[in-house]
């Protein structure tokens, strides 16, 4: 049995009426690991992250996550919940009309109580420096807020692997030096997309280039 938290094993992968993006693709997340996913856009970073928790199936190839083989719906719905996913835009993951509603979600959705995933909530918000934020309006946020309370939804469901596309895509400085001070802290394996060299020179233990 492979030790790794997600693999996957020769994996080919092509868009309808497109050149293959992946040909017997093989990548490990290893405990410990943060990986850092690169190449030039239309490589395929954000279409591995889409394979892993199976927004997107391969047409050949194994994926494996939390020491199981995924080929179905049913067997995805244990990887989403136990990966979380960042979006790149934080709009497409808040759609509550507060922030304490958007970080309650997840929880409340896997069968917490409604007090338990209130605490766990302003919980996870203290920890992120929002323990103010829980009566906002979410769309009424700043940018930067908006990716931290995207984050917070994604910790509030307690996660085994992160899984971060463009985490610090229009943060100004201070709130991507807050956003790798929390990363940084963290206990979770993780799989990042970023462009951003320096923020990634500062997170990943390790790089894997894409060849579009």
């Amino acid at each position: 049995m492979s030790e790794a938290t997600i693999e996957l094993c020769s994996i080919d992968f092509a868009y309808s009426g497109a050149a293959p993006l992946f040909e017997q693709f093989d990548l490990s997340l290893m405990p410990g690991e943060r990986i850092a996913l690169a190449g030039d856009n239309g490589s395929g970073k954000s279409t591995l992250l889409h394979i892993i928790t199976g927004l997107l199936r391969p047409q050949q190839g194994v994926v494996r996550a939390f020491d199981k083989r995924r080929a179905r719906e049913a067997d995805f719905r244990e990887v989403r919940r136990r990966a979380g996913y960042l979006l790149q835009d934080s709009d497409d993951q808040l759609f509550c009309p507060t922030v304490l509603d958007d970080v309650m979600f997840g929880p409340l959705n896997f069968g917490l109580s409604r007090a338990q995933a209130h605490e766990r909530a302003l919980r996870i918000l203290g920890e992120l420096g929002l323990p103010d934020h829980g009566a906002r309006v979410t769309y009424k946020l700043s940018g930067g807020e908006k990716r931290l309370v995207a984050l917070a939804s994604v910790l509030a469901m307690e996660p085994d692997v992160l899984l971060l596309d463009e985490p610090t895509a229009g943060l100004d400085v201070r709130t991507e030096e807050r956003l790798v001070e929390i990363l940084q802290a963290l206990r979770q394996d993780m799989i990042l997309v970023s462009h951003n060299q320096a923020f990634v020179d500062k997170i990943a233990t390790r790089r894997v280039t894409l060849r579009g």
